[in-house]
């Protein structure tokens, strides 16, 4: 089962997605359910009784005529981590342990849904806009000192993440901080796919597309940590709760594709990695679950701005 969050009439909906451009707004086939997916996972049988609802019914609305929010527009906390694909720390050449996961924390502010601009920072600013594929896993049953064994027992499941980074923001500290959540600079979705249909991530791909062109592109089962392994490491410090997501990290760039004569970005100077900018596309696929994908427009100039 895929399950979008949407804006309709300026509230959040949720559907099932029926088909390659249809759904069914869960109002219209389970009213007493709720309008939001966060609160439908902190239901024990939430997602059993949306099943139950949507089987075998067919789409009544156009997804092509959707708002898309973030797939959980208002998660309790979004952990990101940093340095978990073996490739990435190979090309960044930095440092990170063997023993405990990198983590950070990403606002809702910073995040939009499929098909929304991202704003890339004014030039007076930053210059290094960055993308970064991810698969993002959901919490569905909260826990505490969850084992890695009973890890998927607690995932409701899986989406796109693109962790737009700042990085000159980025370097700024030691945790990424400001860097790391830029207004609007990130993106997740469509669609929650539920665990028992998307399968085992580790047999997946995570790929990224800049205007059409792969710029990342390698097997989910590259992480130095593992989904279970960095659940059991958050539950160790606090209760998992229902609709947070863990953004698993970004593996390293593809290499310049022949023809082209890129030169390498960014202070890690990694060749193949490209800065977004206004104008371009870019795409998230996870094998499997789907394509993200954010248009990426200018934000305004530096200016003082009360609201």
């Amino acid at each position: 089962m895929r399950i979008i969050s949407y804006e309709e009439r300026g509230a959040a909906r949720i559907g099932v997605v029926a088909g390659p451009e249809s759904f069914i707004p869960v109002g219209d086939i389970a009213p007493s359910l709720p309008a939001s997916l966060r609160a439908l996972l902190a239901m024990p049988d939430g997602l059993t009784r949306l099943k139950d609802a949507a089987a075998g019914k067919a789409g009544t609305r156009s997804l092509k005529e959707l708002r898309f929010l973030p797939v959980i527009p208002d998660p309790h906390v979004t952990w990101a981590l940093a340095l978990n694909f073996k490739k990435h720390i190979e090309e960044t050449g930095l440092t990170t342990s063997k023993e405990f996961p990198h983590l950070f924390i990403r606002t809702p502010a910073s995040l939009v849904g499929h098909g929304a601009p991202l704003l890339c920072p004014p030039p007076e600013i930053a210059k290094e806009f960055d993308y970064e594929g991810e698969l993002c896993v959901i919490i569905g049953r909260g826990g505490r000192h969850i084992p890695a064994a009973k890890a998927f027992d607690h995932i409701a499941g899986f989406s796109c993440f693109n962790e737009g980074s700042v990085r000159e923001y980025q370097r700024h500290n030691r945790n990424f901080g400001l860097g790391k959540n830029f207004e609007r600079s990130g993106s997740v979705g469509p669609w929650l796919m539920t665990a028992d249909e998307f399968g085992d991530p580790a047999r997946q791909r995570v790929i990224t597309r800049l205007n059409g062109i792969e710029r990342q592109n390698a097997p989910l089962d590259d992480m130095l940590f593992s989904v279970a392994q960095v659940i059991q490491y958050l539950s160790a410090g606090y209760a998992l709760r229902p609709g947070d997501m863990i953004a698993m990290g970004t593996p390293g760039a593809l290499p310049p594709h022949p023809g082209e004569t890129l030169q390498p970005s960014g202070r890690h100077k990694i060749l193949g990695q490209v800065n977004m900018k206004p104008g371009d596309t870019v795409e998230v696929e996870i094998t499997g679950l789907g394509v993200l994908v954010n248009p990426i427009v200018a934000d305004e100039k530096a200016a003082y701005r009360p609201v």
